[in-house]
């Protein structure tokens, strides 16, 4: 610590070697307060001015150097974390991006294999259901007896030793069309056919019905002599005869296999096809049966079924009943004494053939359909009887097959499909088939194509997600990216007020110094009886009071915006003359002003009483007045005008200067709390940066506000409004 008289010589003015020691007392503390040593710790016999002014430069530069250095590895520290975190955050919200991206594609693969997946499970169903009605028809005509294929059958319950046994006539005369079977008939070993159907011309009283059943009929066997017959002989090689009486197994045509395993390539080759296999029209699963029947039953069925062979043979007038007489005496006339009382029947399982046609139902072109199949489709069973072998059949009635399934599908298929039947190589060439399930029978093949009635349902989902998903990522990166902004921009104001703060306590701190020191210097000069004339002694009482003033002026701005910053700070409203508390303010700062050459001039317009909070007002008027004198202290015009004015809704308070004025870009900024314009380093003004924004502040709290206008010719004149309460 410096004593400021130490080594000192009186060679001068008691007053004037006080007042430099005293500066130079103060310079040597700031100096030493930041830690710097130089020669003006001993340079006393500097002058005053030039001493002060250099000592303030360096301790400015030397101030300004460390805070800079200190500022500048915080920031780099700070600027350093804000950019590992938005890394991280920018990197998450890219992952969360991708993740969201692809689990769209995962849901509209989902999409799809899931609606491929009910499609396959339609199918499945329907194959089902077509495999019940088939399994549940081939049961019924493998269980049918062979009698019925004939056209007269003698019933097994006949008594015995009865000598004229009843002839009845076959189930299955009378019509065609048995379900799905369509004209049952019997292959003989010469190959002869003959069906239940037979001899219907030959009744008496025929109706149109009969006619019709007739023509069905012989356009029926015609379609199996000039077709199935061939197609028989073609397959099993060699006369018929002959391969009857052999071991008879399934027969398909060449071509139906080739079609068979064509389809198979094709279905495999085909994602969007699958090949459903029933069996139920096949041998496999069915038993060969073996029956037991008289031999009496069995050689009346013989007589009456060549009695209808032979029916259009007869002599001309003999009736059936002398027919069938005639060729039971010819059966029954020798018998064998070897031969046993029952004959047994087997009955093999039925085999499907595919026979060149149509599925004709008429011997007209205009009737024929073309079949599904490639061609006609018989199922045949091999029927022996001791030696004598004979197959029995029917037609697959393709139309009714068909109805069958459109049913089945219809009560199967779900919300949003559509189905159609077509042949196998259809399926192929349509492109709007979502699922083309071929439903395999073993000798052909039927493509049921289930369609979306709406193909592109999915991708419109997909769309419509995609639009959400790009939605709520528009707005997550608007957030993040509103949110990164305003983390930088607060970092950014963190580290100015930072730095506001920091000048704003080296400022305060002189600011403090600067008055005590004078009121210190002047206490101590009276105090040693050093100032002999009176009037001197009334000067430096003046300047006491008024650097008091100037100090208690500081630390109540002070108070009075940390009371506000923390929401303590309370206002006084009390109703009063304006006019007055400012003009008291005017002549408290007259003083003060006259010392800095200043002269202020008050026009006061005549006011209404108001409520006002009179301690705010007179901080408003002081602070303006306060910042008028520091920044106009250059100018020639050191008028400062003080005006009151009044309108509807506010009472008005001006401070007009004719100093440098304020830059456009600066006349928010100034309101700022810490702000001050220039650089720190190189600023010769003096002050907190607390006088304007207090001075917002209290107009704020008088629901009114603050705002600058230019003075002519130069200048600036700030206006502050306050609410007229009555």
């Amino acid at each position: 610590m410096i004593r400021p008289f130490a080594g000192l010589r009186h060679t001068r003015s008691g007053e004037s070697v006080i007042r430099e020691r005293y500066q130079y007392w103060n310079i040597s503390q700031r100096v030493i307060h930041t830690g710097m040593k130089t020669e003006f710790m001993v340079s006393a016999r500097l002058p005053a001015g030039r001493l002060n002014r250099l000592a303030r430069s360096s301790l400015l530069s030397q101030r300004a150097k460390s805070s800079q250095i200190k500022k500048v590895y915080e920031d780099r520290g700070m600027y350093r974390r804000l950019i590992i975190l938005s890394v991280i955050i920018l990197a998450a919200l890219g992952g969360l991006l991708w993740m969201g991206y692809h689990s769209i594609r995962i849901r509209a693969q989902g999409l799809e294999g899931a609606r491929l997946g009910e499609f396959a499970a339609v199918a499945e169903q329907i194959r089902q259901d077509v495999t019940l009605t088939l399994d549940e028809f081939m049961r019924t005509e493998q269980s049918r007896p062979y009698t019925d294929y004939q056209y007269y059958y003698v019933p097994e319950n006949v008594a015995p030793g009865q000598q004229q046994m009843p002839v009845l006539r076959s189930p299955l005369a009378g019509r065609l069309e048995q379900g799905l079977a369509y004209g049952n008939f019997q292959i003989e070993p010469d190959g002869s056919v003959i069906t239940p159907n037979d001899n219907v011309d030959q009744r008496q009283d025929l109706t149109d019905f009969d006619n019709e059943l007739f023509a069905e009929a012989l356009s029926n066997r015609k379609n199996i002599e000039n077709n199935l017959l061939p197609a028989l002989r073609g397959t099993m090689g060699g006369p018929l005869k002959m391969n009857l009486e052999s071991e008879i197994a399934p027969q398909v045509g060449p071509e139906t296999v080739e079609q068979d395993q064509f389809a198979k390539e094709a279905a495999q080759r085909d994602k969007l096809s699958q090949s459903y296999l029933i069996e139920s029209l096949q041998s496999k699963g069915q038993k060969t049966q073996v029956i037991e029947q008289k031999r009496s039953v069995l050689e009346q069925n013989v007589i009456s079924n060549e009695a209808a062979q032979s029916q259009r043979q007869i002599q001309e007038g003999a009736t059936q009943a002398e027919q069938i007489t005639g060729l039971y005496e010819r059966q029954t006339a020798t018998p064998d004494e070897n031969q046993t009382e029952t004959v047994q029947v087997r009955i093999e399982p039925f085999f499907p053939v595919v026979a060149p046609g149509g599925r004709a139902k008429g011997d007209s072109a205009s009737q024929q359909a073309e079949s599904m199949f490639g061609g006609q489709v018989f199922l045949l069973r091999h029927v022996q009887i001791e030696d004598r072998h004979f197959l029995q059949g029917f037609q697959l009635n393709e139309k009714m097959l068909v109805e069958r399934i459109e049913e089945s599908a219809s009560r199967f298929v779900r919300k949003g499909m559509s189905f159609e039947l077509s042949p196998r190589e259809d399926a192929r060439n349509n492109g709007d088939v979502a699922h083309a399930a071929i439903l395999n029978f073993g000798f052909g093949d039927l493509a049921l194509n289930l369609k979306e009635i709406d193909p592109g349902w999915i991708g419109k989902e997909i769309r419509h997600l995609r639009i959400w998903y790009v939605g709520i990522v528009s707005i997550v990166l608007l957030a993040v990216a509103l949110g990164l902004a305003s983390l930088w921009h607060n970092a950014g104001a963190q580290i100015k007020l930072a730095q506001k703060k920091d000048d704003f306590i080296s400022a305060v701190s002189h600011e403090l110094r600067t008055p005590l020191t004078s009121i210190r210097m002047y206490s101590e000069m009276l105090e040693k009886n050093w100032v002999k004339s009176q009037d001197k002694a009334v000067e430096y009482y003046r300047n006491m009071r008024q650097e008091s003033e100037r100090l208690s002026r500081l630390i109540e701005n002070v108070l009075d915006f940390s009371r506000i910053q923390r929401g303590r700070k309370k206002y006084t409203f009390n109703v009063g003359d304006m006019n007055k508390c400012v003009a008291d303010v005017v002549e408290m700062m007259e003083p003060f002003a006259a010392q800095k050459g200043f002269s202020i001039k008050a026009e006061l317009c005549r006011l209404e009483q108001s409520a006002f909070d009179s301690d705010a007002v007179t901080q408003i008027v002081v602070n303006l007045l306060d910042n008028a004198i520091k920044y106009a202290r250059n100018t020639e015009d050191k008028t400062i005008i003080v005006r009151t004015k009044s309108d509807d809704r506010f009472i008005l308070i001006e401070v007009e200067d004719h100093g440098p004025g304020v830059p456009h870009r600066q006349r928010k900024k100034i309101f700022e709390q810490f702000y001050r314009s220039g650089a720190e380093d190189t600023r010769e003004t003096t002050g907190t940066g607390l006088g304007l924004a207090l001075v917002k502040k209290f107009a704020e709290a008088h629901n009114g506000f603050v705002e600058i206008d230019g003075a002519k010719p130069t200048g600036v004149i700030f206006r502050v409004a306050l609410a007229a309460r009555m």
